[in-house]
């Protein structure tokens, strides 16, 4: 079974909204996958997500309210089949903190977009309230061509 680890720098924004828009497309199209998210740091381990980030998934249907922030771990490219990161540093972490035996594939979210290889998903987390509407938008739009690549 396919299995997804979304992963930004502190696991409070980006990832988690990742996360649900995954669920939320693996459920509509009736798909067992494991999603998870995680961040390269520690600094929120155990904290909910942004309060903005849970209103704008719950506007859109999804509670993330539930979801606690974790740092990723060596185990993590063993256990998952993709870790796809949020943007270009935290790629380059998972690069470089990638034990030798790791068999995820890596890659950056935006790459499984056509016509948005190469691209970082926007961080909202230092700005208006209205960035996490787009970041949503463009996880939602990630999460479903990720979704059917992944069911075929």
């Amino acid at each position: 079974m396919a299995s997804v680890l979304f992963v930004c720098l502190g696991n409070i924004c980006r990832s988690p909204l990742a996360e649900a828009a995954l669920r939320a497309e693996a459920q509509r199209l009736r798909m067992d996958l494991i999603v998870d998210s995680a961040g390269t740091g520690g600094w929120h381990i155990g904290e909910a997500p942004d309060p903005r980030a849970q209103a704008v998934a719950r506007r859109h249907g999804v509670d993330i309210s539930g979801y606690q922030g974790r740092q990723v771990k060596p185990a993590d490219f063993r256990r998952f089949t993709h870790i796809i990161a949020l943007d270009h540093d935290n790629l380059a972490n998972l690069r470089r903190i990638a034990p030798a035996d790791a068999t995820a594939d890596l890659s950056l979210l935006l790459d499984h977009v056509p016509g948005r290889e190469g691209q970082a998903v926007a961080d909202p987390y230092f700005g208006e309230d209205d960035g996490f509407d787009v970041t949503w938008a463009e996880v939602t739009q990630a999460a479903q061509t990720l979704a059917i690549k992944m069911r075929a």
